[in-house]
């Protein structure tokens, strides 16, 4: 039997890269998380500066704020102390968005009645590391 189990290894991998690797992570951003996944899953894999140009001309308002979540990744990358990477060879290892909260609204409607409305928001973490990896 495997130390870890089929569903754990995803979270596993994911907390181990935290561990090693420089990020940025966005909590509660007021963008459904299904929106957000379309951009993650435009730029995941490539270098920062290629997705970065990537989003800029992408006209979603999601886009704006991937590219300054990217960019804080890529400083955090550049101001880690121990091993500092240069920004040339950063590629987007991981990229995920989570849901978080959902804020819920009523609505009023004929004869009475009241429709429920779920604001959601989204939780979107960024982690780079050097293209040689």
């Amino acid at each position: 039997m495997s130390l870890y189990t089929k569903n754990n290894t995803k979270k596993v991998r994911i907390q181990e890269d935290r561990e090693k690797h420089p990020r940025a992570i966005l909590r509660n951003l007021r963008i459904a998380p299904r929106k957000m996944r379309i951009l993650a899953n435009m730029v995941r894999g490539k270098k920062v500066e290629d997705a970065i140009s990537l989003l800029t001309f992408t006209p979603k308002y999601g886009a704006r704020v991937l590219i300054k979540l990217i960019k804080s990744a890529l400083y955090n990358a550049e101001n880690r102390e121990g091993n500092a990477m240069s920004s040339e060879d950063l590629v987007i290892k991981t990229i995920f968005v989570d849901q978080g909260p959902t804020m819920k609204w009523r609505r009023p409607r004929a004869r009475g009645r009241a429709f429920r409305i779920n604001k959601k928001t989204s939780h979107v973490t960024v982690i780079v590391s050097d293209s040689a990896e």
